[in-house]
């Protein structure tokens, strides 16, 4: 089995990228190196990704399926994102590398209550997460071998952290712009305050449930001279970087919307229905 932990990586140089609502801010600076970078190749990420593999959501689209819509979309980093467990197909590594992309194993963990994306972790260390003190545990023990992040920190729906990520904001190395959010809809505020706060970049996913809705919500950060775990994590760290996290249409909100309280939970019950017939049908 490929051993996909880092090896020990020296920071990129740059700074923080504040993003507007609509669309990110330029990068502005007078050295020639930033410049440079300003002109160059910048890569697209999207760190936080669901598919049919997921243990808990019922998606309707394959890793590869997504491989094939980055790859024509110009992504070159993934994190397939499951819940509670981590994505570790060898045979979907192998067809990202053949394709260019890279893909972190990782996996978005409920602790206490509260979700957290971990990046560049292995399914032991996940299972033996339980509370904050795990994750700082695990932090301490990998240093900027792994990168964690809060997803969608102050929607009050689902996992969301809340309130406490100030009091656990020590557990993260970066905060989620959510992609849901339109005008005077946008629960983000409060994540962008603590991020200026505490110091803590902001990086756009899309948490792609459906496939259409992979791609319009990403960071992007320089290509580096070699695409590996660490460089990509010292990026999100120093920086430079972009984020893309548009505001939603009428037509994406209502679609959101009839998708999360209706067409997904409608799945998982079907889903949960055909589990338990299963398991009558075994036990007779």
């Amino acid at each position: 089995m490929v051993d996909r932990r880092p090896r020990v990586a020296s920071a990129l140089s740059g700074s923080t990228l504040a993003p507007t609502r609509d669309c990110p801010k330029r990068i502005k600076s007078n050295s020639k190196s930033m410049s440079k970078i300003d002109n160059g190749d910048w890569i697209k990420l999207d760190l936080h990704i669901h598919t049919l593999d997921d243990p808990k959501d019922v998606i309707d689209y394959s890793a590869h399926q997504l491989l094939e819509r980055a790859k024509q979309l110009g992504f070159g980093v993934l994190a397939i994102t499951l819940h509670d467990a981590v994505f570790d197909r060898a045979e979907v590594f192998a067809d990202a590398a053949a394709m260019g992309i890279l893909l972190i194993p990782a996996a978005e963990v409920r602790v206490e209550g509260a979700d957290i994306i971990l990046l560049n972790v292995t399914s032991a260390e996940v299972t033996g997460l339980k509370n904050f003190d795990d994750v700082r545990q695990l932090r301490a023990r990998r240093g900027l071998s792994i990168f964690t992040f809060a997803p969608h920190p102050f929607y009050v729906l689902g996992g969301s952290i809340g309130e406490r990520l100030l009091q656990e904001i020590d557990c993260f190395d970066a905060i989620e712009l959510c992609h849901f959010h339109k005008g005077l809809f946008d629960l983000n505020r409060r994540a962008r305050k603590v991020s200026g706060k505490y110091n803590k970049p902001l990086i756009a996913t899309s948490d792609a449930h459906q496939l259409h809705a992979f791609g319009r919500h990403y960071t992007s950060i320089p290509r580096p001279r070699e695409m590996t775990i660490e460089n990509i994590f010292a990026a999100l760290r120093n920086g430079p970087r972009r984020v893309v996290s548009p505001s939603a249409s009428i037509v994406d909100l209502v679609s959101m919307i009839y998708f999360f309280f209706f067409t997904h939970p409608v799945r998982i019950r079907r889903q949960r229905s055909r589990a338990s017939s299963l398991e009558s049908e075994s036990q007779t």
